[in-house]
């Protein structure tokens, strides 16, 4: 019984530790000293500026996310296909925005990390700025930038990444 035990347990363990794998991109705490560049944006009212990026794979970006917008923003990286998985949940979460604005996502907790540990991202409030260190991984051609909240995806914020090596 003892070794089913720890066998079950040693499984788990292994389990979790590739489970919280990079997942396509860095979350970890990174120095500045291991950041290759900074890139400032601009989130509007449903929009960002820029609206394309050029990156190449294996480098570590800071973006600094200014939201200069009355709405709150999310800014979220992933995949054409992870993009609009996520769009769909918080389309689910948020029902009719009972809140009257944005602010509680139907409950979902919009903290880095909060999307089902799957994408990079940051939620920022009207007025505020963020960071998100990210490591843009290889062997990827392609990836989009986005505010998934219900309604701003669709009025075009969003952006395209391209990884050129």
């Amino acid at each position: 019984m003892r070794k089913t035990l720890l066998a079950l347990a040693l499984g788990l363990t292994t389990t979790t530790a590739f489970a919280a794998g990079e997942h396509g991109g860095s979350h970890a705490t990174v120095s500045d000293a291991d950041i290759d560049r900074t890139i400032r944006f601009e989130a509007g009212d449903m929009w960002f500026d820029p609206e394309r990026l050029d990156i190449t794979p294996g480098e570590t970006i800071k973006f600094e996310i200014a939201n200069t917008g009355n709405l709150e923003h999310e800014f979220v990286i992933g995949d054409a296909e992870a993009q609009e998985a996520h769009r769909k949940m918080m389309q689910e979460m948020s029902g009719d925005h009972g809140d009257g604005g944005h602010g509680n996502h139907g409950g979902h907790d919009m903290a880095e990390g909060k999307h089902g540990g799957s994408m990079p991202a940051i939620t920022i409030a009207p007025g505020e700025t963020a960071e998100l260190v990210w490591t843009a991984p290889e062997n990827v051609g392609e990836l989009e930038y986005a505010c998934n909240i219900p309604g701003h995806y669709e009025a075009g914020m969003s952006g395209n990444i391209d990884l050129q090596g």
